[in-house]
């Protein structure tokens, strides 16, 4: 089993920052990619960015420029460094990480709770 735990979620007002973190934690060989995904009450989720375990990034067009993601290997960990925070950016932020437990073993998703996030105007 695999469990991710998400932290750093909150309320800003607008133009604030916010960092989250989530770290998997269980029986990992390695992750793949990573990543956070956001939905906002009323909305689909939605990716909001990724990065792959050699740290290749990629974003949602509306958070390029504000947000970055990194992430840590050896602590099987991502971060979501959030900058300029707008009130569109309101929701319930996931963790998102595809797991390999054991060498030569399937690609599995696994899905945090969720974080909330507010920015108030």
């Amino acid at each position: 089993q695999v469990q991710l735990e998400e932290s750093g979620g909150g309320s800003v007002q607008t133009g604030g920052s916010l960092r989250l973190a989530c770290v998997a934690s269980g029986t990992i060989f390695t992750t793949n990619t990573m990543g956070w995904y956001r939905q906002a009450p009323g909305k689909q989720r939605e990716m909001v960015a990724t990065i792959n375990y050699g740290g290749t990034a990629n974003y949602a067009e509306s958070v390029t420029g504000r947000f970055t993601i990194s992430r840590d290997n050896n602590k099987h960990a991502v971060f979501l460094q959030m900058n300029s925070l707008e009130p569109d950016d309101t929701a319930v932020y996931f963790c998102h990480a595809v797991v390999f437990w054991a060498v030569g073993s399937p690609p599995m998703d696994y899905w945090g709770q969720g974080t909330q996030v507010t920015v108030s105007s």
